[in-house]
């Protein structure tokens, strides 16, 4: 969740909006008819175009990097972001585009935004919209559209469709399709109100293509407010703690939400000596090689069947969904407490006894403050003393979860043990929807709050690895960012290797290599079907990483990949590198 917008020098307050009169130390428009202030926007009573509008109002509300495509319909935008100091990537393909933006949102805190052309363009980011949908990732899709009063009979016209607002009504949490010059800035303000106030969603804003030509008079530009989440219940916060305070087995169950309270929740876990368990999103919340955590389990029938036993779940920040859990939500005996920005979170999937809505880092300092003092009446004996015999409790119980899957995972383990020894502690990991991340890397290497590890949870898309990491190098250029994938998914965004080249920063790609789609043709026969459409034909992809103006080099045990990997983060452009797995059958 992002903070409250900083308004420029300058700025009041008016209404629903923060105005503002400059918003950038740059030239307008570079000399452009518009007649910009030599202070970054338009000069009083002056007029601006529909594309400077929008990227006036997104320098306004702090954009200083977008991701996109520049075609036909939308060059009055992109003929405004130097001036007004955007910085723009440009990827291969939209989904690219999508996933770099969200990977950039993730790892920075700030929106990611992405800047397509109209029909095919945006249907192409749609992919990646939906998945910051799932994720809960603040990302903003900007594009054209068929001109105000273009009919609603098709006309032929360049990249033409029915409705694009009604095509991404369905993966976003709004479009807006604007009507005058002048709205622009009330939907980008929407949509940044939307990403600090609720829980963070994508939004789409449609400026028909004749309005980002038409020139109208500007006023001051007009910004979110600063407003942040809702403040919690008083009634609802004692609740929460009193249940805490009389739990004997309490354990904390922490989801992306939870990414901004990581403090809270470590000291929250030391004071009730519970054990932490986290979804994908909320890997390495807490250090997964603290004595108290459990990683990634939730998807472990061991940690399931333990959970369904405590007698106080805090979850926070988290849907406790299927996508979750890997299967049928666990039937709890406990006291189950949802803390979350979004209300709705509170009757969805495992039903809140105690609900509380607000933001995780508000919540929990709370809850320290109650909990961690006079009338706590829990007495777990596995609690007393230093605590030894609840460490010992965790680690046994992570000793069951990985046996459950030993011999399906330990193809991966020693290359994972490699990156975690390799890669610094702050580095930044991109993970596909590939076995070697969620089976490999996700429970299997650890991760501190120092550390990032996105991985596209719930849409469950492929190809989100390679791009991602492109937004997330972006985000931070100084951090080690790698990217992990197999070789099915990799080939969704192959084409992105160019970007990498281009862009010129260190970026190791590693793929483990299975021949195909290995997860499905598990499935397949596991129903006792014939495998079909699985097995791809042999691809080089090291060779293909030089073609795109990387490097590449296969390696066939961890030593070699300790060496390769090491070379990959200080090797200007990206570097594949593959490891060989026999498919499975």
């Amino acid at each position: 969740m992002t903070g409250p917008a900083q308004a420029p020098t300058g700025s009041s307050t008016t209404g629903a909006y923060t105005t503002a009169e400059s918003v950038s130390d740059a030239p307008s428009s570079g000399g452009s008819p518009t007649g910009g202030s030599p202070t970054g926007g338009p000069a009083s009573g002056s007029s601006l175009s529909g594309g400077e509008a929008v990227v006036r109002a997104l320098a306004a509300h702090g954009v200083t990097d977008a991701f996109g495509i520049p075609g036909t319909h939308n060059l009055e935008i992109y003929r405004h972001l130097e001036p007004y100091g955007i910085r723009h990537v440009t990827p291969r393909h939209e989904q690219g585009a999508g996933y770099a933006a969200d990977a950039y949102a993730r790892v920075s805190g700030r929106p990611g935004v992405a800047i397509t052309t109209t029909g095919p363009a945006l249907l192409n980011i749609a992919a990646a919209v939906g998945q910051a949908h799932s994720d809960s990732v603040p990302l903003l899709v900007v594009s054209p559209g068929m001109p105000l009063r273009h009919p609603r009979q098709s006309t032929g016209l360049l990249h033409e469709m029915r409705s694009q607002s009604e095509a991404l009504r369905g993966v976003a949490a709004f479009s807006h399709r604007v009507s005058s010059v002048a709205e622009i800035d009330a939907a980008v303000a929407r949509a940044f109100t939307l990403f600090r106030t609720g829980r963070p969603r994508p939004a789409h804003i449609e400026v028909p293509l004749d309005l980002l030509e038409a020139v109208e008079p500007a006023g001051p530009v007009r910004l979110a407010p600063p407003t942040g989440p809702p403040a919690p219940d008083p009634a609802a916060l004692e609740a929460a703690a009193a249940a805490l305070r009389a739990a004997r087995r309490p354990v904390l169950v922490l989801g992306g939400g939870a990414r901004s309270a990581a403090a809270e929740c470590r000291a929250l876990a030391a004071a009730l000596g519970a054990p932490v368990v986290t979804t994908a999103n909320g890997k390495g919340v807490v250090d997964e090689r603290h004595p108290l955590s459990l990683g990634v389990g939730l998807h472990s029938p061991a940690v399931q069947k333990w959970l369904a036993d405590r007698d106080a779940v805090l979850a926070v920040g988290t849907e406790l969904a299927e996508s979750d859990v890997w299967g049928p939500l666990p039937a709890l005996s406990g006291t189950l407490i949802r803390v979350d920005v979004d209300p709705a979170q509170m009757y969805a999937g495992i039903v809140a006894d105690v609900p509380v809505v607000g933001d995780a880092r508000t919540v929990l300092a709370a809850l320290l403050a109650a909990v961690d003092g006079p009338g706590r009446t829990g007495a777990d004996p596995a609690r007393a003393g230093d605590g030894a015999d609840l460490a010992l409790l965790v680690a046994d119980l992570r000793t069951v979860r990985d046996d459950e899957t030993r011999g399906r995972d330990a193809r991966w383990l020693p290359y994972l043990r490699v990156m975690r020894r390799v890669l610094a502690e702050d580095a930044v990991i991109t993970s596909d929807s590939a076995r070697c991340c969620y089976y490999g890397a996700l429970p299997h290497l650890p991760l501190g709050p120092e550390g990032r590890y996105l991985h596209p949870t719930g849409f469950g898309t492929l190809g989100y690895a390679l791009p991602a990491a492109i937004g997330a190098r972006t985000a931070c250029p100084d951090r080690q960012v790698v990217a992990l994938s197999g070789d099915g998914g990799l080939q969704f965004s192959v084409q992105e290797l160019a970007t990498a080249a281009q862009l010129g920063a260190p970026l190791p790609v590693v793929v483990f290599d299975n021949g195909g789609y290995g997860e499905i043709r598990e499935e397949m026969a596991a129903r006792g079907d014939r495998p079909t459409a699985v097995d791809l034909p042999a691809v080089d992809l090291p060779a293909l990483a030089r073609a795109y103006g990387g490097r590449g080099t296969a390696v066939h045990s961890p030593e070699e990949f300790a060496a390769a990997l090491a070379e990959a983060l200080v090797t200007p452009g990206p570097t594949v590198v593959t490891v060989p797995e026999e498919p499975s059958r």
